[in-house]
């Protein structure tokens, strides 16, 4: 298995297992320019996810219409499941962004739209570790392997904080390989710092991310701090070898209890950054 890794916007198009040294996610973003995608009845579950523009997709003659905000900072997204052993075509608007995620799967469930009706306004953390999450596709959903969330972090915060990691398979902690698909509000300017660190491995990694860089984490603790003024939404796309649908994490236990201290201190006056639809 590779290690932890960034990869620049415009170096990359698609992640396959091959790609990155693991076993199980896939993630691409497709920007429409009139064509139509298509995905076979395989043994791979989706996720479809708009990020901007209108999507349709047609499964076994039933259209499914979703997506609309103009930018992951207009409002929470819409999510497409789409099961194993199930075909579909996709169309959009004109530069309309998707982002598909997909995994191998065992098991076949049922299509499913979630919409932001469906989706709470969530917060979590505290201080400046106050961030707003989405979680489309959590552990009590009916897929089988794959989980997807989005988050955003107000400039200055940080983020997955405590650091934490998704490693081994024992109580407390699930094995899964994740992506952190990164996304600016101010595009041309705006950044992040992403870490990825394992004392047990030797690993150390910090680096600047910027509008559209992606991360791949099979491994190592992990945290993420949004440059100041500089507000950050990422997709996590996370799936693993796991039975149990879990996003159960092991944090670092040298900084796990500085979250003891949340229940007194204030969220972030800024939250909920993003509201649940698009204002007009």
């Amino acid at each position: 298995m590779s290690e932890p890794q960034i990869l620049k916007h415009g170096t990359w198009d698609k992640i396959t297992p091959e790609i990155a040294g693991w076993e199980f996610v896939s993630f691409e973003v497709t920007v429409f320019d009139g064509q139509t995608l298509s995905f076979d009845a395989d043994t791979n579950e989706r996720a479809l996810v708009p990020l901007s523009g209108t999507v349709t997709a047609t499964i076994n003659g039933v259209e499914y219409v979703f997506g609309g905000r103009t930018s992951v900072f207009d409002g929470l997204g819409h999510c497409l499941y789409i099961p194993r052993d199930t075909a579909a075509t996709v169309t959009a608007s004109a530069g309309a962004e998707l982002a598909i995620a997909s995994t191998p799967a065992t098991t076949k469930h049922e299509i499913v739209l979630v919409t932001p009706a469906d989706l709470p306004l969530d917060t979590r953390g505290a201080g400046n570790a106050s961030r707003q999450i989405s979680t489309l596709i959590p552990p009590a959903f009916p897929a089988d392997r794959l989980l997807v969330i989005e988050v955003w972090t107000p400039g200055g915060n940080w983020s997955s904080f405590p650091p934490h990691k998704h490693e081994h398979d024992h109580d407390g902690e699930a094995e899964l390989e994740e992506t952190y698909y990164y996304r600016l509000r101010k595009p041309e300017s705006g950044w992040a710092m992403q870490r990825a660190y394992s004392p047990e491995r030797g690993f150390e990694l910090a680096e600047t991310v910027r509008d559209g860089d992606i991360c791949l984490l099979p491994w190592a603790y992990h945290t993420t701090v949004a440059a100041h003024g500089h507000d950050l939404y990422y997709l996590n796309v996370m799936a693993g070898p796991a039975l149990q649908r879990t996003l159960q994490a092991a944090q670092d236990p040298k900084l796990s209890e500085l979250a003891n201290a949340w229940p007194e201190m204030d969220m972030d006056p800024r939250l909920p950054l993003i509201p649940r639809y698009p204002q007009a």
